[in-house]
């Protein structure tokens, strides 16, 4: 039986293409061979309309709250005696996105072949982070698997609710920006050119005001293209460029400059690197391997390179407070304090979480704050603009009507 695959390699770059073999796994088995993991597999044969399936991977994304659910269920059937095969089967059959139907399905047969549970996991790196691998295989060592899960999914749960909230926080203030551009538009486009006859026509001389909205609303009709190249070229530079190395390098560290942002930032890579170190050694993972683990994880390239430095100076006998001391910068204080008194006591899992508790509670803040600091700053701007505006249209028309002839 001939399989249309598509596959992906670690970088993310994509492949497919047409596989006979007797059954999926066969499939599958090839596919991992290659160093690659599956994204979509299906039997290549004609199909009626009627039998047409549509599958628009946007449709079937595998979202956070999807693998937060997974693995606190999986923690309960494993913690009720349930091998994890059969937890693993039994998930797939509940859930209802396909992706994860097909991967889990998958995962449960690698298991139920003898494959550890970390190992079957990471095949979908796309999914499982290396942090959630970790956290699995060291379950595995240590034998307490439904209880690691469950912080894991903690772990997960609190990413996600940080990254909601601050989306959340941008719609509405993104929303009245849009707004504010598209009856821009519409003004200098349509009720502008009519206006500027009229003034005209009186022959007299115009208000600078008056001017500057005339050639504004001239460029908006006449080189609308050049708009539109700008606009694109925009976004397109701000696709691309911070996907590729000295773009992210040149974003991570802008954004941890910008006033009134910049401690927000700092105080999210804070508690992301203290909440991922704590969960991390307190599965018991070593300090340096976890470091290792987190360094990918954290998301900014500043941070990355400064927790690889912390790294590579634990290894060589420095304590975690000392080595973080050296980046005092974007390290903060509180943070380096909080770290020695964990490895005094022995406790640093411990002294870690109150760190996480302390950052996550100033990032909500913030976040709560935001779009009570970015309103009034977009309605200033909207008056300013609209008194402008106004200020344009009115002051031609007040210095015809006081010329006028009684």
């Amino acid at each position: 039986m001939k399989y249309f695959y598509e596959a992906k390699d670690s970088s993310g770059k994509t492949f497919s293409g047409v596989f006979e073999a007797a059954n999926r796994d066969e499939v599958l088995d090839a596919i991992s061979a290659k160093g690659l993991y599956a994204t979509a597999l299906a039997e290549k044969e004609a199909k009626g309309v009627g039998q047409m399936e549509i599958n628009l991977p946007f449709l079937n994304r595998i979202s956070p709250k999807e693998v937060v659910m997974f693995s606190r269920q999986l923690a309960i059937m494993i913690d009720s005696n349930v091998s994890p095969a059969e937890a693993l089967d039994a998930l797939a059959n509940q859930t209802t996105n396909k992706n994860l139907k097909e991967r889990l399905a998958r995962i449960a047969s690698d298991v139920r072949g003898g494959t550890a549970l970390s190992k079957a996991f990471s095949r979908y790196p796309e999914i499982f982070s290396n942090f959630y691998i970790n956290m699995v295989k060291s379950a595995e060592v240590s034998g307490d698997l439904p209880k690691i899960l469950e912080r894991t999914a903690d772990h997960v749960e609190s990413e996600y609710d940080i990254r909601s909230k601050t989306m959340g926080a941008m719609i509405y203030p993104a929303v009245i920006l849009v707004v504010f551009v598209l009856i821009f538009t519409v003004i200098m486009v349509f009720v502008i050119p009519g206006l500027v006859k009229v003034l005209e026509s009186t022959g007299q001389e115009l208000p600078i005001a008056t001017r500057i909205i005339i050639g504004v609303s001239n460029f908006f009709i006449n080189q609308w293209y050049l708009l539109l190249i700008l606009v694109g070229g925009l976004v397109a530079f701000f696709w691309y460029y911070p996907k590729t190395k000295e773009g992210k390098d040149f974003f991570d560290s802008l954004i941890l400059k910008i006033p009134i942002f910049k401690n927000f930032f700092r105080n999210l890579y804070l508690a992301r690197f203290a909440e991922n170190l704590s969960t991390l050694i307190a599965a018991g993972i070593p300090i340096a391997d976890a470091m290792e683990v987190i360094a990918d994880l954290i998301g900014n390239n500043v941070y990355r390179r400064i927790i690889l430095d912390a790294r590579n100076r634990i290894i060589k006998g420095e304590g975690v407070s000392y080595a973080l001391l050296q980046h005092e910068k974007e390290i903060t204080p509180l943070f380096v304090q909080m770290a020695a008194v964990g490895e005094k006591t022995g406790r640093l899992d411990s002294a870690l979480l109150n760190i996480v508790r302390f950052y996550k509670r100033e990032a909500e803040v913030f976040i709560g704050s935001l779009s009570s600091i970015i309103e009034p700053v977009l309605l200033i701007c909207l008056a300013v603009m609209v008194a402008f505006l106004v200020a344009a249209v009115l002051l031609p028309i007040y210095q015809i009507s006081t010329t006028v002839p009684q």
